[in-house]
């Protein structure tokens, strides 16, 4: 099992120095990814950093952590620039960048504050669509694509990606809906969102099985504040990554004394 670190970029991390110089403390300390949450706003005031701006400062600063947005709500991006974004900062991190995806929330009203479509059935379809215009950005090839919501008109995008087929995306998905396993199970890992006790685990991994077509391994990324048991017994339910994630008020000194700590002392949320 890996083990990563899990930050919202707003409240007592809404500084991008402070943000680099925890990752940086992290690749040292052993830690082998550092995650961000991507929100506009969120149930906290007070300042706040762009998670893509931020991944790329940590992108520059490191050498080794896998990073990444956890998760990137596709329905409020565009899935154009969202792909040149993600090629660039894959590039910039010799391949180390994890996509993650989600529908997205507007429990603070990042959607509806700005006029946008705020249901869920409609930010699924957008995330859908979204996931395909991006994946087929990445090969290089022209793309021409028809939906619901989205047009693509004969475009081609270079650079491929560094990682090869594609960069590795996450899908974050509530248990127990079914729905979003069948998404996730199209890409390489997911991300649950909720209580997922070990013994769910693998009725989660059976599902993701059922729709999956690729032979290629499948991340299970599970963030200690949805755990109900220790690291290892996760791990031997099938996750492979284990994320120490921390709230918006968590006071700074306790991030930093868990960095330093290392991963083998990952035990729960703080």
């Amino acid at each position: 099992m890996k083990h990563g670190i899990f930050l919202p970029p707003f409240g007592t991390f809404g500084d991008p120095t402070t943000l680099v110089d925890l990752a940086d403390a992290a690749e040292g300390s052993g830690w082998d990814g550092f995650f961000l949450w991507d929100h506009v706003m969120h149930r906290v005031d007070g300042p706040y950093v762009d998670a893509w701006i931020a991944l790329a400062a940590v992108a520059a600063r490191t050498d080794r952590l896998r990073i990444g947005p956890l998760v990137t709500p596709l329905p409020r991006r565009r899935p154009w620039k969202l792909a040149r974004e993600a090629v660039s900062l894959d590039h910039l991190s010799h391949g180390r960048l994890v996509l993650g995806a989600g529908i997205g929330t507007d429990h603070s009203r990042e959607f509806s504050a700005f006029g946008e479509p705020s249901d869920d059935r409609t930010h699924a379809e957008l995330l859908d669509e979204g996931l395909d215009i991006v994946t087929q950005l990445w090969t290089g090839e022209p793309v021409n694509y028809s939906g619901r919501h989205f047009h693509v008109d004969g475009v081609r995008f270079l650079p491929r990606p560094f990682q090869q087929p594609r960069i590795p995306i996450w899908c974050g998905a509530h248990w127990p809906h079914r729905p979003p396993l069948r998404r996730a199970a199209r890409y390489d890992g997911i991300v649950p969102i909720g209580d997922l006790p070990p013994a769910a685990a693998p009725e989660l991994l059976s599902e993701v099985a059922r729709h999956r077509i690729s032979e290629d391994p499948f991340d299970v990324a599970i963030p200690s504040w949805t755990a109900t048991a220790t690291p290892q017994e996760y791990e031997s339910a099938g996750a492979t990554w284990w994320l120490e994630a921390f709230q918006p008020h968590t006071p700074l000194e306790t991030v930093q004394t868990a960095i330093e700590q290392g991963p083998q002392h990952a035990r729960g949320s703080s």
